[in-house]
Formats: structure tokens, C-alpha cells, sequence
């Protein structure tokens, strides 16, 4: 075969699943509300999703993105739920068929157990309107009619790309009315590189007892030897209230060491830097790090409910570097 024929070959089956795509952008209608209505009005049950082959394979992707974005769901082997696994489905649980024909024989049952329980809603995803599943779900979204890429329309492309698409906007328009924010998709997902580009300085910052907080008129005697132990290279000064006034780092030491002679009885609010640089503790790591490489500082003092004074926490630069956030 030559290489212009396989280039056309496979830009042809790209084509189909775009016009397939294009069809079904078109028939996001009231009925897909129905459907996202449905699934978030699932307070006190499971969203169950089943499907046979490659519609199989696709449900057991919805489960996996629904439940990453914050709708608990698992996927339903059809064929073992007629062999026990029916027990699965509860009350107030809601179980979402995907079938483009709506005639699938493994899914019969499935039907016909949810048809008898009213407490438990069905969805159905077909091509079919006068298919089986499509006429005896609680809520029916109907996919465009499509061709599929390839010999004779027969091998399933261009419809379980649609599904695959279904599912993800499904699973998008649910977070985003649950308001499943970043934070939350960072709880679920504690591996990996995702994990890592959502860690906040909440989750790396020092605090309590390993603060290395003194009070602004401690004299620069004692204040060495807290900024030995702690061993952080820094002393946050706070106010006889508790509110933060300023920093010292072992820098700034140095310099007043080289500067006065009696530099050890000076009060430590007549030689901090004013103002120190603080962030929210649900800042981003990566954000801090930027932050201090530009303000060419190594530390960040850590507030929570815009209470700036109030220092929390503080966040190294070693300790960002450590999680392998850059």
C-alpha cells in the first residue's frame, strides 16, 4: 500500500469522527440536562454504569472520570449482574446504560431489575429510538444517528468516540455544579504528576513548635540561639498581640554581627525587615517558589482566611524543591 493511500486512509476515519463529534454537539438538548439533573440529584445512592464490548469499555471509562471529578461511580460487568451481581444495585442508586443498538441481550436484565424497583433511576445512552432500553429508561438521551469509519460501517469508531465524549461532558458539567474544585480533584488524585502541580504550600509548610517565632523585643543575644535550634536560617517577630511585624535571617545577622559592637543586646524590632512577604495557605507550591525566586528570598510566612498578620506557617524553597515541584 502506498504512503499517500494510508495518509488518506486515516485522515478519512479522523474526518468521520469529527463529523461525529459535530453531530453530536448539535444534540447536547434539554435531555442532556435531564440526564445531569438526575445523576446530581444522587444524594443518598451510587451512579452504576454498564455497557457490552466497546460500549463496555467506554462505561468503564465514564465510571473512572466521573469518580475522579467528584460523582462516585463504578462500572457493572452486564453479564456477571446475571449472575449475582444485580445484588449491586441498590435503592436511590442510579444505573446509566450505554448501547448504541438498545438491544443488547446482556442488558435485559439489568433493565428489567430497574424497571421493577421505582427507587432506582435509569438512564439510557442509545442510537435507537424505538430500541428497548431507549423506551423503557427514566431518562433517555438519544445519540445522533452516525457512520461509522471503515469497511462497511461495521466496526465501532466513529460511536464510541461520540460516547467517550458524552461521558466527559457529563462528568464536567457534574463538577462544575458540585463545584468540585481543584482542591478537591488534588485529595483524589495523591499520585502522580497532577498531584504534584496541585500541592499547596498548606501541605509543606512548617508549623507549631517548629516555628521559629520570637517576640520583637527579645534581644539579638537570645535570638541566636533559637534561630541555631530551629535550624531554618530565619525568626519570624511577632507583636505582644501575636500579629507578625517582621523577619530576621541568619543573612541579617551577619551583618549587624559585622556592623555594632554590642550588637547582642539589640531589640529585635529595631533591626527586622518590616512587612515580611506572605502567602495564603492555599497558594500553590509552584506559585511560592516563583514568588521567591523573584523576590530572591528563601522563606514565606503562611496566613489563612486573609489574616495576614497572622502567620500560620512558614514554607522553605528546600522543601518545595524536595517534592520536586519547579
Amino acid at each position: 500500500m502506498k504512503k499517500d493511500k494510508i495518509k488518506k486512509l486515516s485522515r478519512d476515519v479522523i474526518q468521520f469522527e469529527i463529523n461525529a463529534l459535530k453531530s453530536l454537539k448539535k444534540n447536547i438538548n434539554d435531555s442532556f440536562i435531564k440526564v445531569i439533573k438526575t445523576i446530581l440529584e444522587c444524594k443518598n445512592g451510587k451512579v452504576i454504569i454498564s455497557g457490552v464490548g466497546k460500549s463496555g469499555i467506554i462505561s468503564r471509562k465514564w465510571a473512572a472520570t466521573l469518580s475522579s471529578t467528584g460523582t462516585p461511580s463504578f462500572f457493572l460487568d452486564p453479564t456477571n449482574a446475571s449472575h449475582g451481581d444485580l445484588g449491586q444495585i441498590t435503592s436511590n442508586d442510579i444505573v446509566i446504560l450505554i448501547s448504541n443498538s438498545g438491544e443488547s441481550n446482556e442488558l435485559k436484565n439489568i433493565i428489567q431489575y430497574t424497571s421493577r424497583n421505582s427507587s432506582i433511576k435509569l438512564i439510557g445512552i442509545t442510537s435507537k429510538k424505538d430500541s428497548i432500553l431507549f423506551k423503557n429508561s427514566d431518562v433517555s438521551f438519544l445519540m445522533p444517528s452516525i457512520k461509522e469509519a471503515g469497511l462497511e460501517n461495521i466496526v465501532p469508531t466513529s460511536s464510541t468516540t461520540s460516547q467517550l465524549a458524552l461521558g466527559d461532558a457529563i462528568a464536567i458539567a457534574c463538577m462544575k455544579y458540585k463545584n468540585f474544585n481543584k482542591f478537591d480533584f488534588k485529595k483524589i488524585h495523591p499520585s502522580g504528576s497532577l498531584s504534584l502541580k496541585l500541592k499547596t504550600v498548606g501541605d509543606l509548610m512548617i508549623t507549631g513548635k517548629r516555628m521559629p517565632i520570637v517576640r520583637e523585643n527579645m534581644t539579638l543575644k537570645h535570638a541566636l540561639k533559637i534561630i541555631s535550634n530551629k535550624k531554618l536560617g530565619l525568626l519570624v517577630v511577632s507583636n505582644d498581640s501575636g500579629n507578625t511585624t517582621g523577619i530576621i535571617t541568619d543573612g541579617d545577622l551577619k551583618r549587624i554581627a559585622q556592623k555594632f559592637d554590642k550588637f547582642e543586646k539589640l531589640k529585635l524590632k529595631k533591626i527586622m525587615k518590616k512587612n515580611p512577604v506572605s502567602v495564603d495557605i492555599d497558594t500553590l507550591a509552584a506559585s511560592a517558589l516563583s514568588i521567591m525566586n523573584s523576590r530572591k528570598i528563601t522563606s514565606l510566612c503562611v496566613y489563612k482566611n486573609k489574616k495576614k498578620t497572622r502567620t500560620i506557617g512558614i514554607v522553605h524553597m528546600h522543601d518545595i524543591l524536595k517534592s520536586n515541584i519547579n
